[in-house]
């Protein structure tokens, strides 16, 4: 497999020094530390590593913040002292909960883990496919068989063609940046819709093909809807507020 790129972010150096320690053990992986939170993130936005390795609690920014701000394609381990943050850890799609201290053991399993999600995002690209992830397990389902994401509280329901769901434990708005942005739009607070899949619309609602669903569309999102849908459709500027797509 190929050298994966790695940034780990830890305001203590003794907790760097083990990871970087751990990294250059299991070999095939390219790591750059980073004691100043700020700094690391920005090189993480510049760089879009393939795995990272944050710290919780630091002084200047939390871990939580800034895994809440990574990119999407980037995957990542927290590592830290403090066990009660688990839950939010793995709530923010964290690949895996290191408890400091750890073991090389316990670190390869988790690199290991974030190896295979890495390679499974990468088929994901190639066959158009997403990875969603299902209370412990990552699914992975054809994006044209999405029809639309509902909001259900922290988690995020995705109906498919089939009239099947998956309830993902990720918000509506991490689920979303996983999609594809030219094929899916958010409608509504509670709502993104393929834009492939629609079958009617007005300024306040519409309707998804192979369904009976009425979708709202909320007033801040409905200037942005209306344009992308009539380029879609390849309808002239002047075009009506509502209408059938072809």
């Amino acid at each position: 497999m190929r050298t994966i790129t790695c940034i780990a972010i830890d305001d203590e150096p003794m907790a760097l020094l083990v990871i970087e320690q751990f990294c250059r053990r299991k070999g095939g992986m390219e790591l750059t530390t980073y004691s100043e939170p700020h700094v690391g993130l920005e090189e993480i936005r510049r760089r879009k590593p393939d795995l990272v390795f944050l710290d919780i609690q630091m002084n200047s920014i939390s871990g939580l913040e800034i895994a809440d701000l990574l990119p999407r394609e980037c995957c990542f381990i927290f590592t830290t002292a403090h066990a009660q943050y688990a839950l939010d850890g793995f709530n923010l799609d964290a690949v895996d909960f290191l408890h400091k201290p750890f073991a090389y053991e316990r670190f390869v399993r988790a690199v290991d883990k974030a190896l295979r999600r890495i390679e499974a995002r990468a088929k994901s690209d190639r066959t158009e496919t997403v990875t969603l992830k299902q209370e412990y397990n990552n699914v992975v389902i054809p994006v044209n068989e999405i029809l639309y994401l509902e909001a259900m509280e922290n988690y995020t329901k995705v109906h498919r063609r089939n009239g099947r769901y998956i309830l993902s434990r990720n918000s509506l708005k991490r689920t979303a940046e996983l999609l594809p942005a030219d094929q899916f739009l958010r409608v509504h607070k509670s709502y993104v819709v393929a834009l492939s899949q629609v079958a009617e619309y007005s300024h306040v609602q519409l309707r998804l093909k192979e369904s009976s669903v009425i979708i709202p569309i909320g007033r801040t999102y409905v200037d942005v809807f209306l344009q992308r849908i009539r380029k879609n459709d390849e309808a002239p500027a002047e075009a009506p507020s509502s209408g059938k797509v072809n």
